[in-house]
């Protein structure tokens, strides 16, 4: 394993807490492709990569606001592994590798990957959840998530909120949530303290948050007029493992939503 770009601190937070925050790791010039190549995609110029899924936020699917600009319809972009601006530019990105094998050893993999976009005018809220639900396969302390924030994420325009500390409980039930418009596969936690607490992780471009997939996390309503977006990817140790029961049960309540909401997000 390579020396730690985490202080002792920073890594005793992380085991704490289940959250660690590094600030101003990517320069505007190293992220000016990513926000040009979503801009590309989400406005036709380019074709998605093979495999990627780009989103309509559900307010828009359902046709409870019908905005003229095409990056107001799009919650995120989905599974950008054969995009090679996205995946080479930021997955695989030396220096967010350095810090995700702190967490998962020198032998990773990439599971997942997203490019949020959480538009004005829409409710656009995401459940408290945890990320492990999705993910059948073990052990979770191999696993990390990166958030990275491509503009200023604030209280006002909807950050991510954390619930410190719920990492080294377990894997909660998770429900769909009774909202009015609530997007496609947003589970949340069942039954959560309300006044657990919470913090809210205000972000400017560039800082990256590392978190366990066992974080209680989720966001709230963008009421700005601009955008709050991010990039973000899962790695899991190669030698995590599937186990067969957990796999049952992410396919299962998948099938469920898949069948009574027809994919109707997406584009």
């Amino acid at each position: 394993m390579t020396d730690s770009p985490f202080s002792a601190e920073a890594l005793a937070q992380y085991a704490e807490r289940g959250f660690v925050v590094i600030r101003d790791l990517f320069k505007p010039d190293e992220m000016q492709p990513w926000r040009e190549r979503f801009r590309r995609i989400v406005n036709g110029e380019i074709a998605p990569a093979d495999g990627m899924l780009v989103m309509r936020d559900v307010m828009v699917a359902r046709g409870a606001v019908n905005p003229s600009e095409p990056e107001k319809r799009i919650a995120k972009i989905q599974g950008f592994e054969r995009d090679e601006v996205l995946f080479d530019g930021y997955v695989r990105h030396p220096r967010l590798l350095e810090c995700v094998v702190q967490f998962t050893g020198p032998d990773v993999k990439s599971i997942h990957t997203m490019l949020i976009n959480k538009p004005p005018d829409v409710d656009g809220r995401h459940p408290l959840h945890q990320d492990l639900l999705y993910f059948p396969f073990r052990p979770a302390d191999r696993i990390v998530a990166t958030w990275t924030a491509l503009e200023p994420c604030t209280r006002e325009n909807g950050c991510l909120v954390v619930v410190p500390g719920t990492h080294r409980g377990k894997l909660l039930a998770h429900e769909q949530m009774d909202w009015e418009y609530v997007n496609y596969m947003y589970l949340g936690v069942r039954d959560i303290d309300s006044e657990v607490e919470r913090v809210h992780l205000e972000m400017q471009p560039g800082d990256t948050v590392f978190f366990h997939p066992k974080l209680i996390h989720g966001s709230g309503q963008n009421r700005s007029d601009g955008f709050r977006r991010a990039i973000s990817a899962h790695y899991a140790s190669a030698a995590c493992r599937y186990l067969p029961e957990a796999g049952k049960a992410t396919s299962r309540r998948r099938f469920e939503l898949v069948a009574g909401r027809a994919h109707a997000d997406c584009i």
